[in-house]
């Protein structure tokens, strides 16, 4: 069994990404801008934010962060956006979410211009993904991708389990498997019997936030085990996979916390300095 590393990987990207940064700002003479909003007090969000403009930092990307109140309005929060989508520091836009109920986090997420949306979420950038076109990917996805590819991990023709079917995670990294031509399932609440479908799985991703939810009764031997969820329990943070005992069957397993967490935050700051060179290389063909 080998422990699939996201933070060292995500530490490698980083130094690929600040060399990446630094030759595209020295060829178009401008700063890359990501613009954060935080609407609320949720502390889980204020830690994420703190991550990922600390990261800002490390690769010499210019944050603009915007702390809001719970109470904002929706109509205030679409003007700030409408601001930023024409704001030529701005080369990406987050919402973190998950905003406060009285926001319809559609509405918010599919004003950002799509050339901005560095978290992939707007209807145009999911409409990329599912007809293969070029499109900022979901952070999550892209992530889980990039470190089966740094550890040499065959997709193609491997048989692929997701479970769970959210929009942030499940649905577009079923599209990204399929690109890959790996044949993919994806299982809900409504699925029966899943462990007979997860023994199947030669790669196993679960996104689903239930501690403990995969055992190792699910899981063939050598199998590959993606762990996406995130929970709490006695005041540590686990994922949905049971580590000890699973590891002990498959080839390969990522751990929580360290395993695909920072490859989302490092998939984020790849996506910014993308949208800023496909901005500024769509200017330049414009004006030759």
């Amino acid at each position: 069994m080998q422990i699939i590393d996201g933070k060292l990987i995500s530490e490698t990207i980083r130094m690929e990404l600040k060399t990446a940064a630094g030759i595209a700002k020295g060829r178009y003479g401008k700063d890359i801008g990501l613009a954060v909003i935080l609407v609320g007090e949720n502390q889980a969000s204020k830690v994420y934010v703190k991550n990922k403009i600390s990261a800002c930092q490390q690769l010499g990307i210019v944050s603009r962060f915007y702390q809001l109140s719970e109470m904002i309005s929706q109509v205030e929060l679409i003007s700030l956006i409408d601001k930023l989508n024409v704001d030529d520091a701005i080369s990406g836009i987050l919402v973190q979410l998950p905003l406060p109920k009285h926001i319809l986090e559609a509405s918010v997420i599919d004003r950002i211009s799509p050339d901005k949306d560095v978290d992939g979420f707007t209807l145009v950038q999911a409409g990329r993904l599912l007809k293969g076109e070029q499109s900022l990917l979901p952070c999550t996805p892209k992530g889980i991708i990039e470190l089966l590819d740094r550890y040499n991990i065959e997709i193609s023709g491997a048989n692929v389990v997701i479970l769970g079917r959210s929009n942030i995670v499940g649905k577009p990294l079923f599209h990204l498997f399929l690109q890959r031509n790996a044949t993919v399932t994806i299982c809900h609440t409504k699925t029966r019997n899943i462990s007979d479908i997860t023994l199947t799985a030669d790669i196993l991703v679960s996104a689903v936030g239930r501690a403990h939810f995969v055992n190792a009764r699910m899981v063939k031997d050598g199998a590959v085990v993606i762990d996406v969820g995130i929970n709490h329990e006695n005041g540590k943070l686990i994922g949905d996979v049971e580590f000890d005992t699973v590891k002990e069957k498959c080839a390969y397993i990522t751990p929580v916390p360290g395993g695909v967490g920072p490859m989302t935050i490092a998939m984020l700051m790849s996506n910014t300095i993308e949208a800023y060179r496909r901005r500024h290389e769509n200017e330049c063909n414009l004006n030759s």
